[in-house]
């Protein structure tokens, strides 16, 4: 606050502060004072809860079936954060799907005495490890954690002039 006045400007120059909270309750006086102009921004109404969607989800693959005006209509009260917790929720839908189905395969599997069914096995098929575990950066990694990493040497051995 201190550095707000008498900021050093040239005749012609102007400077333009504009802040931004959702915490009005928490500013204190002087800060209120130094800052004269106050606009409140409410919450998004559905036809702009459709747009903050759209650009949200503007790099997605959506599904054809998906009405963003019905959405935004069912939202009612979403702040802008909001509606991107919204849309990353929504993302793990599919997770959970794939999880719930291998849980009832796994239940079904061990009741009637089965080799358990995994739908990670096909990820696990799909994709490889990017480092070898032999490879000679790894080795130089490791040695190089053995001489100065977390279990490191030297802190195996204490310093002589150390009691």
């Amino acid at each position: 606050m201190l550095n707000w006045d008498g900021l050093p400007t040239e005749d012609k120059e102007r400077v333009l502060v504009l802040a931004a909270t959702n915490r009005a309750f928490d500013l204190d006086e002087a800060v209120i004072r130094r800052l004269p102009q106050r606009l409140m921004v409410n919450l998004p109404d559905a036809h702009i809860r459709e747009k903050i969607l759209r650009i949200i989800l503007a790099k997605e693959a959506l599904a054809l079936n998906i009405d963003l005006q019905e959405v935004a209509n069912m939202i009612d009260g979403f702040s802008g954060s909001d509606l991107k917790n919204f849309c990353v929720t929504a993302a793990h839908c599919p997770i959970r799907e794939i999880k719930e189905k291998e849980n009832k395969e796994i239940a079904l599997a061990l009741e009637e005495n089965k080799p358990l069914p995994s739908l990670l096995k096909y990820a696990h098929e799909q994709v490889s490890a990017s480092v070898s575990s032999e490879s000679a950066n790894m080795n130089e990694l490791l040695q190089w954690n053995d001489l100065y990493g977390e279990g490191g040497s030297r802190k195996k051995t204490s310093l002589s002039y150390i009691f």
